[in-house]
């Protein structure tokens, strides 16, 4: 399949462009195209202009409300629970971000609980936010059922994926990880590209590990992190997420016929106010500088820290353009 570049400038203003024909105001479409273009721009091409015709698919098909906004609809002090009202996942998102920096603030960790939204795409956007901002953030998602509880061949679990990040002058600590191997969008992203898959990352019909993307979709089995690891922490996050935000568990979400009224959870962390920025930021060199000197092995020529290579994907797709599979652009193109 060809690949062509697309300057980020340009990525965006299509983006912007297909958002406002399908009813966005012109504020919310330049928010929902950069949060787009961006996760493209970092080389997370499974949730940016790899999925951005699925976006406006959901649109179409009414499951997302565009011009819905998230609403507080109680507080306990810290922790407080919204209602996303079905509205676009990464705008959500963002509002559950800021507000949950806002009561860090205040005092000391917020924690929103979002519930009834949509697909947020790239999870870690919303630590990389909260990190240039000077918070920690933890935050993660329940989902549709993707994958079957260690021991068994029933799909029960949704891949739920988790985020840590921790700020950083020269550029955020971001760990973004599915509880599946791999997350269904870089499934599809192999699929597309007749890719292998690098390790094994899910079961074909007859319940053998299969590094054969297709298949794994066509299945619908998806290997858990870690095997039982993985299982367990899918089940108690779905769970945590459901009771925080007072929203649906992923098996009141596995009833539809598509993902969406999800839960969410968003606790951030001032963490400045016990030792100051520059504490904070030397502890964090010196946590690095030490990962640094690890000696890599045969299969790396060095050891990374979390969203390192994101950093540096990100300043190679600036000066070259955004890789893109030209099928793919043509039909964004044609919107």
């Amino acid at each position: 399949m060809a690949t062509i570049r697309i300057p980020f400038e340009d990525m965006q203003q299509e983006f912007r462009r297909v958002l406002v024909k399908v009813g966005l105001t012109p504020d919310r479409a330049d928010c929902l195209a950069d949060i787009f273009a961006q996760n493209s721009l970092d080389g997370v091409a499974s949730h940016g202009w790899n999925r951005f015709p699925a976006l406006i698919e959901q649109i179409e098909r009414g499951h997302i409300k565009i011009e819905a906004d998230p609403e507080c609809v109680a507080a306990f002090g810290a922790w407080e629970q919204w209602d996303g009202k079905l509205g676009p996942g990464p705008l959500n998102a963002l509002v559950a971000t800021n507000r949950a920096m806002e009561l860090a603030q205040e005092y000391g960790v917020g924690c929103v609980g979002l519930r009834n939204t949509n697909h947020w795409m790239r999870a870690g956007a919303y630590g990389q936010v909260a990190a240039e901002a000077g918070f920690v953030l933890l935050c993660w998602t329940n989902a549709i059922a993707v994958m079957p509880p260690y021991g068994s061949r029933d799909i029960r679990l949704g891949n739920n994926p988790l985020v840590l990040a921790v700020p950083r002058q020269e550029g955020p600590v971001v760990l973004d990880m599915a509880m599946t191997q791999f997350s269904f969008g870089k499934l599809e992203v192999a699929r597309r590209r007749g890719e292998k898959l690098p390790v094994p990352g899910g079961f074909d019909a007859e319940g053998q590990l299969t590094q054969d993307a297709a298949v794994i979709l066509e299945s619908g089995r998806a290997l858990p992190i870690g095997y039982w690891k993985g299982s367990g922490l899918a089940l108690l996050l779905d769970m945590t997420a459901a009771l925080i935000a007072g929203g649906q568990a992923t098996y009141q979400i596995r009833q539809r016929e598509a993902e969406f009224g999800i839960s969410q959870v968003f606790i951030a962390f001032d963490i400045s106010q016990p030792t100051g920025t520059a504490w904070v930021e030397q502890e964090v060199q010196n946590i690095i500088a030490d990962l640094h000197q690890a000696e890599p092995d045969a299969s790396t020529a060095e050891v990374l820290f979390p969203g390192e290579r994101v950093l540096r994907t990100r300043q190679e797709n600036l000066t070259n353009g955004i890789p893109v599979d030209e099928t793919v652009w043509q039909e964004i193109l044609e919107m």
